[in-house]
């Protein structure tokens, strides 16, 4: 076990089981304000676990009393922004109609675009233009989010309205929201309008509703009615108070964060993943590169990656204490594998910036103005400006933009002859002069990396001043949040790509190795057979040993020929080889154990040369074609492989039954769509079936199982490292300062090395 600190590996490792305890129901969500990470919004949101509301003793109470303190200043005569004024650009206008003025607050932020289509209709024209409203996890996120910020007694909001709410959340009915029209400067008004709206009964708001069978959309009042719901009568503040945050950005941004760690950790394991098929020399892993250069992301992608590699059969430089110091070809593996610890870890360290960025927003007050209720005074302010949320996805979209660089380049190597280490051009596993298996992921690849890198642009250097000027700075963190999502996706669609190509690229690795491998004694019978009687036992060993690596070099510089021409050019180049030995060893005086009857047969070297020639060539082709045929039918690939890629190739060959390609035989034509008792697919629609099992986590479980295996054993000692967090002399802990009282930003830290944000 490395003694190096992994807080990210650490993190992501916790949040994953989390949300696995949440799923299994080992494990109950109290709401308290507080709490809320980021692995129970995606458990409430996408999995349709249930939120309690802790509403205790001193959480009642707070929210109490913050609508008495704003009862007072009312009865007192004072002027309240947003309760008897006007809002924004318009808040020099006064009013004593309380109800009237809410809303008036809800008449002009619900104020987006839906199509009838995204209501439900299905006679709707504008079928093909795509939803403008929020997909279904993202609003019911939202809704969980502003619950837990309203509930912390700041926002004069009463405890019915959040039970109402939460009640919304348990049943899931969700309202749509619209997708767009959020700039994230008074908090998101129009998504959090519309919720407000759904509380109210809005008849011109829809409520979707989960069914037996799919889903039923309804106007709000109606579905309040059908789920005996009383409509709430916003209260004189409780406008303000539902719709005045950060929650649909904050909710947003925890979605694409919890996807984007375990991409994170995943993009170590496909720089594995990699390595092992272009068979590298991992020696860029000693543990002495990363140790001179102690950045924490560094040091913990270095650790990350060496516990996935633990195993292989496939890579060198790593295990071995002595190195291949006459190394023939390409003596160092290229950037894209090599410098991946460099090239990570400043993105680990990015993400958990963030992660403890969104994990304050959640449980934040974000409201404006807000009750301060030990002073019993109101303020106004500016908390619902969400710059923080844009700073955390503007770090994570650039984050994963590198990620997918990287990615994308690990992947063109793999697939490209000239820089895949012998391996078939376009990993064909059958003839390449017909057969161009992966040429096209190579290009979705670049399609898809184009699109990531436009996206990666930063969001935040485009705002416009907005509503009289009042809103001249605003944060677009809901866009920024939205932009981040589609290159999770992105990201997502790559690796789905590069796991297809990297399986295949293993079988074909161990496919080929174990052909040489197997072929070795039979080149060493027939060179016995037809060279031994001019030559001693041992120099026909030596000679065998030659003829082997000449092969072997010629095998892996001909990727691009069929498998007989393939065959031929290996075992023509190797007559150069075998000419030397003979004509040197045709005087006998230099071997007095060859009689003169082999000395007179030594003569006719031109036919003997010949007749190995053909022997050799069709003892070749035949045993590669046997020899693929047996591989097809029953692979080998999972014996030589790191701890890591047995879990996630097995995943792939036996859980998701994605098989191994061979070629053209595997595309189907009509009248032709089985092979071997298995249907024949797409390319597209085997990479598409990893795709999903990416989205809907069940390849994760199999790369955090490898995961575990490196962060076993918990607390670091003695080296500086506190907890699993490196922290150094003047305080600093991750580049976090931790002050005197143990505190990390607001944050206690516990035993475990865990924050009570839940940053490690």
């Amino acid at each position: 076990m490395e003694n190096i600190s992994r807080p990210h590996a650490r993190s992501t490792y916790q949040a994953y089981n989390v949300l696995r305890k949440l799923r299994k129901g080992q494990q109950q969500i109290q709401l308290n304000g507080e709490a809320l990470d980021i692995a129970t919004v995606v458990a409430v949101a996408k999995y349709g676990c249930t939120p309690h509301l802790d509403l205790n003793d001193d959480i009642v109470r707070a929210m109490n009393e913050s609508v008495d303190t704003l009862g007072s200043y009312l009865a007192k005569g004072y002027f309240v922004y947003g309760v008897n004024t006007g809002y924004g650009g318009s808040a020099d206008t006064r009013t004593n109609n309380h109800a009237a003025l809410q809303l008036s607050l809800m008449q002009h932020t619900q104020s987006a675009i839906m199509t009838s289509g995204d209501k439900g209709d299905p006679l709707s024209t504008l079928q093909d233009i795509g939803s403008h409203a929020m997909p279904h996890s993202w609003a019911k996120a939202s809704m969980l989010v502003r619950e837990n910020q309203t509930m912390r007694g700041h926002s004069a909001v009463r405890v019915v309205v959040v039970q109402t709410l939460n009640e919304l959340i348990s049943k899931d009915m969700v309202p749509l929201v619209p997708l767009r029209g959020s700039i994230s400067a008074s908090g998101d008004l129009m998504p959090l309008s519309f919720i407000a709206g759904a509380l109210q009964g809005c008849p011109d708001i829809f409520i979707r509703r989960k069914q037996e069978q799919g889903y039923e959309i309804l106007p709000a009042d109606q579905s309040l009615k059908k789920a005996n719901i009383t409509p709430i009568i916003l209260g004189p503040k409780e406008g303000l108070g539902l719709i005045n945050g950060t929650a649909p950005s904050a909710a947003v941004a925890s979605l694409a964060l919890y996807e984007t760690h375990q991409l994170a950790v995943l993009s170590q394991y496909l720089t594995i993943l990699a390595s092992e098929v272009l068979g590298g020399n991992l020696e860029w892993l000693h543990p002495f590169i990363d140790n001179i250069r102690p950045h924490i992301g560094q040091r913990e992608a270095a650790a990350n990656m060496r516990t996935f590699v633990a195993g292989s059969k496939l890579v060198s430089g790593i295990y071995t204490t002595e190195k291949d110091r006459f190394k023939v070809g390409l003596c160092q593996d290229r950037y894209a594998t090599r410098t991946s610890q460099q090239w990570i870890g400043p993105q680990l360290e990015d993400l958990m910036l963030a992660h403890q960025q969104v994990t304050t927003e959640l449980n934040s007050t974000t409201d404006n103005p807000l009750v301060d209720v030990s002073a019993s005074d109101i303020h106004s302010g500016g908390n619902f400006q969400a710059a923080s949320i844009t700073s955390a996805m503007e770090k994570t979209r650039l984050s994963l933009q590198m990620l997918g660089k990287m990615v994308f380049a690990q992947c063109t190597e793999m697939i490209n002859p000239t820089l895949n280490n012998g391996l078939p051009a376009n990993l064909a596993a059958d003839d390449p002069s017909l057969s161009f298996t992966m040429k096209g992921i190579d290009a979705n690849m670049a399609a898809y990396m184009s699109e990531l890198a436009y996206i990666a642009n930063p969001v935040s250097s485009h705002v416009q001043s907005a509503e009289q000027h009042n809103q001249a700075v605003n944060s677009l963190a809901l866009i920024s949040a939205r932009y981040t999502m589609a290159a999770v996706d992105l990201v997502s669609l790559m690796s789905a790509c590069i796991i297809y190509v990297g399986c295949q690229g293993l079988d074909l690795r161990v496919m080929h190795n174990t052909f040489l491998e197997s072929f070795k004694p039979i080149l060493q019978a027939i060179t016995s057979e037809v060279i031994g009687q001019f030559l001693p036992q041992q120099k026909i060993d030596a000679l065998c040993h030659e003829l082997f690596k000449n092969i072997s070099t010629v095998w892996v510089a001909t990727t691009s020929l069929d498998a007989h021409k393939r065959c031929e050019r290996a075992v023509s180049s190797c007559i150069s080889v075998l000419t030397a030995p003979l004509c040197v060893y045709q005087g006998a005086e230099q071997f007095p154990e060859i009689t003169e009857k082999q000395h007179r047969e030594s003569t006719s070297s031109i036919t003997t040369l010949e007749t190995w020639r053909s022997r050799a060539l069709v003892a070749m082709n035949e045993h590669y074609v046997s020899h693929r045929t047996q591989f097809f039918e029953k692979h080998t690939t999972v014996e030589y492989l790191s701890q890591a890629s047995k879990k996630v190739y097995s995943f792939v060959r036996e859980d998701l039954e994605v098989p191994f390609h061979r070629g053209l035989v595997e595309h189907p034509t009509p009248g032709d769509v089985v092979i071997n008792g298995r249907p024949k697919k797409t390319i597209g629609s085997w990479v598409g079936i990893i795709y999903e099992s990416l989205r809907d986590g069940r390849l994760y479980d199999k790369l955090m199982e490898a995961l575990a295996e490196g962060l076993e054993g918990g607390v670091v000692k003695g080296d500086g490292q506190q907890n699993g967090v490196l922290v150094n002399g003047d305080g600093q802990q991750n580049g976090v300062l931790v002050n005197g009282d143990g505190e990390q930003n607001g944050g206690v830290v516990d035993g475990a090395g865990i924050s009570s944000n839940g940053v490690f």
